[in-house]
């Protein structure tokens, strides 16, 4: 009897054992649960709040871009304008005829002349809508006449917005660096006086100016003159001068010598 009792305990005690490792186990399972999801949640919201973070940043990059797209396309705006129909024949004929006489590279130049005039054209035409008293038409138009008459588009005596609108591409073509500096005699052509310009023998004031199409003001026209570096205004002499004075010098040394000799 007293054996069965002993049984009893230790097996009592066994069983009391089985249980509270079992509690400990269940308690450490309860406890890495609650680890788990606690780390599982804080990892969500470390996500959520990178994912946010993200979405921020990409959405400041994209507004950027916007911005330096809406930059780009004022900086890098239309300069010519092709012509809807390009075989037409007359067309073509006074293109010609005008690409030779100021002697213009492509046509290109001459459909950035034509659109240039164009818009000058749309802005004093939109002015002479307004009413004449008008604040807008009062300050625009008289910058818009300023503006024609410091370039020597317009004389001083055409300060109406009617004489805009009968400008031609023959106005803003004489006014070219390239056409003055022919017309004043430095140039033998004006084909010869695109290459002055281009190989910076030209200076305008006291800048030196080596773009053809540049737009000569009025008060800038008579000081256009040859560049002080230039062969043509008194300066260094160029390759081929300077190699015909230094065979002059070896000739002349030459000629010394034997002088001498006899």
């Amino acid at each position: 009897m007293l054996i069965e009792v002993g049984q009893k305990k230790k097996a009592g005690i066994q069983m009391n054992r089985i249980h509270g490792i079992a509690s400990v186990w269940w308690l450490r399972c309860l406890v890495q649960r609650d680890a788990l999801a606690l780390i599982q949640g804080e990892l969500q919201r470390k996500s959520y709040q990178l994912s946010s973070v993200l979405l921020k940043q990409r959405k400041r990059e994209e507004e950027r871009h916007q911005v330096e797209d809406k930059v780009l396309f004022l900086l890098y705006g239309k300069t010519f304008k092709k012509p809807r129909r390009p075989y037409e024949k007359e067309r073509l004929d006074a293109e010609l005829k005008l690409v030779g006489e100021y002697g213009l590279r492509c046509k290109r130049e001459l459909w950035r002349v034509q659109y240039a005039l164009s818009r000058i054209r749309n802005a004093a035409r939109e002015l002479l809508t307004l009413d004449e008293k008008n604040p807008r038409r009062i300050f625009e138009g008289e910058a818009l006449l300023r503006r024609m008459n410091r370039y020597g588009l317009l004389n001083e005596g055409q300060n109406k917005l009617d004489y805009v609108l009968a400008l031609t591409v023959e106005n803003f073509l004489e006014r070219r660096l390239q056409t003055l500096v022919f017309k004043s005699g430095m140039a033998k052509s004006i084909h010869h006086a695109r290459v002055l310009i281009r190989q910076r023998h030209i200076r305008v004031g006291r800048q030196v100016v080596n773009i053809p199409s540049f737009m000569v003001r009025v008060d800038s026209g008579k000081h256009i003159d040859f560049s002080l570096m230039s062969p043509f205004g008194g300066g260094r002499p160029g390759r081929v001068k300077r190699k015909n004075q230094k065979a002059a010098a070896k000739k002349a040394a030459g000629g010394d010598d034997e002088e001498d000799e006899e």
